[in-house]
This record gives C-alpha cells, sequence and structure tokens, in this order.
C-alpha cells in the first residue's frame, strides 16, 4: 500500500509539481489549499507525511502545524516545514516548532523522494 503524504500549499504550481513527482514516485497524494484545508484534511485522512507551506493566507503552516502538535490525535504525524526563507536559524526555528523537518524553496526534484523516502523511514539525521 502506497504511503499517503498530505501537501498543504498555496500557490497552485508548487503543489502541482509536488503532487506529480510524488505521484510518479508511487505516492498515494492528497492537496490542500491552505492550513484551515491541511488540518481539517490530516485529521481526516492521517496521512504518513504532510508537506507545509509557512506563507499561506488566512492559517499560516506554523499555526497549522501547532495545531496538529497540540492535538493527542495527530501528534504523532510527521510534518515538513516547506519555505523559501533560506536564512540562517530558520531550520531551527521550525524544529523548534515542533516540525520534523525542513525544506527549503526552490524544491530540488530530485533530491526530494529521496528525502521523503528518508522521513517516511524516520532516517532524517537533523
Amino acid at each position: 500500500m502506497a504511503h499517503k503524504i498530505l501537501i498543504v500549499e498555496d500557490n497552485d504550481n508548487n503543489r502541482t509539481l509536488l503532487k506529480d513527482v510524488l505521484s510518479f514516485h508511487g505516492y498515494d497524494i492528497t492537496v490542500a489549499g491552505d492550513g484551515h484545508e491541511g488540518v481539517t484534511l490530516a485529521r481526516k485522512l492521517m496521512p504518513d507525511l504532510i508537506l507545509m507551506d509557512i506563507q499561506m493566507p488566512g492559517m499560516d503552516g506554523m499555526t497549522a502545524g501547532r495545531i496538529l502538535k497540540g492535538d493527542l490525535a495527530t501528534s504523532h504525524l510527521t510534518i515538513i516545514a516547506l519555505t523559501s526563507f533560506a536564512m540562517q536559524g530558520d531550520q531551527e526555528k521550525f524544529l523548534n516548532a515542533g516540525f520534523d523537518g525542513y525544506l527549503s524553496k526552490p524544491i530540488n526534484t530530485r533530491q526530494l523522494p529521496i528525502q521523503v523516502k528518508q522521513w517516511l523511514d524516520k532516517e532524517v539525521q537533523l
């Protein structure tokens, strides 16, 4: 059975790119366009991995991640922060906020499937 991945991303191009690359590698992909929809779908689907954009209108990824990590029913979910912020200290900021990993944009489509597999296998060395 394919791993379920939830992509929470407001940008259509980024969402399509992530979905296409990961679908090609055999993952079962669901997409959400904002944090509210992402939280709702995460609670319903209990995906194996969530790729969460940080900057979104309405509910941003930091808030959505905090909600999911703060709920006993979803606190075990693996959530990876997706962001175009690549400033020194940002990775630590996201990890300290409860995210399980960090992925900067633009996405390296060759590395993405390798990173996703590592996160799913819990082999990522932070």
